[in-house]
């Protein structure tokens, strides 16, 4: 029997839909996070980390009163405590569906009501505070988490063989350590695939965490290796990869995940979450509503 995620998430994922070009609201989906959290015994009410979901939606376009397009990256975060997530189908379709209406006499107010409207319309489906602008186009995109290492630098690849293909937590190998120490690890062929359509995503992980406990970087790639196979949504994966690296740290330890998928339908999703007491400060710069930060990712 299905569950309630892919029964909503199903909605309008792997169907045919017809086309529409002015504005209609109720193409929105919303997803509820509780089932997969349940899974790896994440209480909704009392998370384990902070936390956001960032979204760069690169085709967004609407017309003026004049009839003159306007187009711009639509950039979008609410966080991760939010009972629901948007299903990206939907949002694309919702998007879409701004092509052939007009607001606003100029670019300038143009866009101020399609930001109201759409930080209302996502606002209210999520039932939390969905933040929403619009970057420039010809705004530079910032390089984040530059001081992490690629993870293939600290494993021997002539004597790495990787089997599993499926989430598989007991790779994960752990040591202790005499001192505390910082580690700053990325992945840059993290793969999952849609829980529903099953289609792939590809995408960048960045793992920071400082702790007198150390993750054996073979196990870790491994471990990441083994999303390959894994049917989820983005924002699960981040999460699932968080909880685990949790689960085997000390309670005082700091640690931050963030999955940077790419490109997708126009859209990209980036969830980021990180314990209470961790402060990454390129954080800011992906949840800066004026920029497009991103590091890595093929495009």
């Amino acid at each position: 029997m299905a569950n309630i995620t892919d029964t909503k998430a199903s909605t309008l994922l792997g169907k045919k839909i017809e086309s529409v070009t002015e504005y209609k609201p109720d193409l929105l989906v919303a997803v509820p996070r509780y089932e997969n959290r349940e899974r790896y015994n994440i209480a909704q009410n009392n998370l384990p980390f902070e936390g956001w979901d960032v979204w760069h939606c690169y085709e967004f376009s609407v017309l003026t009163e004049n009839g003159i397009p306007v187009t711009r990256v639509l950039k979008l975060k609410y966080n991760c405590n939010s009972e629901y997530i948007v299903e990206s189908k939907s949002l694309k379709l919702y998007l879409n569906s701004f092509n052939m209406t007009k607001y606003g006499k100029s670019t300038k107010d143009c866009l101020s009501i399609c930001k109201e409207i759409i930080e209302k319309d996502l606002s209210n489906l999520l039932n939390t505070n969905a933040e929403v602008n619009f970057v420039d186009n010809n705004s530079t995109k910032i390089e984040i988490f530059t001081n992490y290492k690629n993870i293939m630098q600290y494993v021997s690849e002539e004597n790495l063989e990787i089997k599993h293909y499926k989430e598989s937590p007991e790779l994960l190998a752990i040591e202790d350590k005499n001192d505390i120490q910082e580690y700053y690890i990325k992945f840059d062929s993290l793969r999952s695939n849609c829980r529903v359509t099953h289609q792939p995503d590809f995408g960048d992980a960045f793992i920071y965490y400082k702790s007198s406990k150390h993750i054996k970087e073979e196990s870790m790639l491994k471990y990441l290796c083994s999303f390959r196979s894994e049917y989820h949504f983005h924002e699960e994966c981040c999460e699932m990869i968080f909880k685990r690296l949790y689960d085997l740290l000390n309670n005082e330890d700091e640690l931050f995940v963030g999955t940077l998928y790419t490109r997708r339908g126009g859209i990209d999703i980036c969830p980021v979450r990180w314990k209470k007491n961790t402060k990454i400060s390129e954080i800011d710069k992906l949840l800066d509503l004026n920029k497009i930060a991103r590091n890595g990712i093929k495009q």
